[in-house]
């Protein structure tokens, strides 16, 4: 027999110590499991001794610029001609090596609060982050070029670094 007698009290007690001890053990198996893997998820972009395939091309820019079609004054829409002979005369010289033009829809708050929605543009271009510096004087003029003749109020640009090889 028990030489001490157990109370409704002392159960809570040692039962609470329990509940304590199953918790603290459960917390230490999660950490123990999850540390590494959160330790690997924090190092992704490190490079690693376990990397199979070689990067592949040479370090570029891609540039994206986003052109409207609506005018802000109410003015006729930028039409197919008008974006193509302005491709033709102000890019297209600077970018002769190559570049993508892609066709869709979007839209965007303008300078009165107002969400326009209109056709739109995305222009694709790539260039060796070696003509970077040249690259981006053309690309702020390509930019105020299209401001100044289509009236717009902005042209969105994107840039990211990318490896490239053709």
């Amino acid at each position: 027999m028990n030489s001490h007698p157990v109370s409704p009290r002392t159960r809570r007690r040692a039962h609470t110590h329990t509940r304590a001890r199953v918790a603290l053990a459960a917390a230490v198996c999660l950490l123990t499991v999850a540390a590494p893997t959160a330790y690997a998820t924090l190092a992704e972009d490190a490079p690693t001794g376990s990397v199979v395939a070689p990067a592949r091309g040479t370090p570029y820019i891609e540039t994206r610029l986003l052109f409207g079609t609506e005018r802000p004054d109410g003015g006729p829409a930028v039409t197919d001609r008008q974006f193509t002979a302005f491709v033709d005369r102000e890019i297209t010289p600077g970018f002769p090596d190559g570049l993508t033009v892609r066709e869709g829809r979007g839209q965007w708050r303008d300078a009165s609060g107002t969400i326009e929605k209109e056709r739109s543009y995305e222009l694709i271009l790539l260039y060796p982050v070696s003509a970077a510096v040249a690259s981006d004087r053309k690309i702020e003029e390509i930019r105020g070029d299209y401001l100044k003749a289509f009236a717009q109020e902005a042209v969105a640009r994107v840039d990211d670094r990318k490896r490239v090889d053709f």
